[in-house]
């Protein structure tokens, strides 16, 4: 059973940072607004299918260096791309969760940050400062800009 998440985001901004689900699968609504997902958890599947519903919309995917995004299934309506820079690869394609993206775009943007970059997306957030204090409050470590950290296999 794969759980799915459901994101609406209208005429604002809508961040999901660190370890904040387990869903195999996320159906996102964007109407001339922002989201931000990061999909760097060690409790996520190595599957995860994004379906998207964009309109003057931005959404940024936070993934590891070794994420797959397939966008094949993606209708764009109107003017829209996807900004990705994947990690340089040493030889074989590395073994990294797969995402794939479906739905429609209009007139929008898809930014996939990845490592270095994706770190530093989460730390320029609120989020992240409530982390930090809440660690320091606790004696532990954050967690918004490693979700790695916190997981022990």
């Amino acid at each position: 059973m794969s759980l799915t998440e459901r994101i609406h985001c209208d005429h604002g901004l809508v961040k999901h940072l660190g370890n904040w689900t387990e869903a195999g699968r996320f159906e996102v609504r964007a109407r001339r607004g922002a989201a931000v997902l990061d999909l760097r958890s060690p409790h996520l599947p190595d599957d995860v299918d994004i379906h998207l519903d964009m309109d003057r919309a931005m959404v940024k995917l936070l993934v590891d260096d070794g994420a797959t995004v397939h966008h094949g299934d993606l209708r764009w309506t109107a003017r829209g791309r996807i900004k990705d820079s994947p990690s340089p690869s040493t030889g074989a394609k590395t073994a990294g969760r797969r995402i794939h993206l479906s739905g429609s775009a209009a007139n929008s943007e898809i930014r996939v940050h990845r490592g270095g970059i994706a770190i530093l997306s989460a730390m320029f957030s609120r989020a992240y400062v409530q982390d930090v204090r809440r660690a320091h409050q606790t004696g532990g470590a954050p967690t918004i800009d490693d979700p790695t950290r916190g997981h022990r296999s």
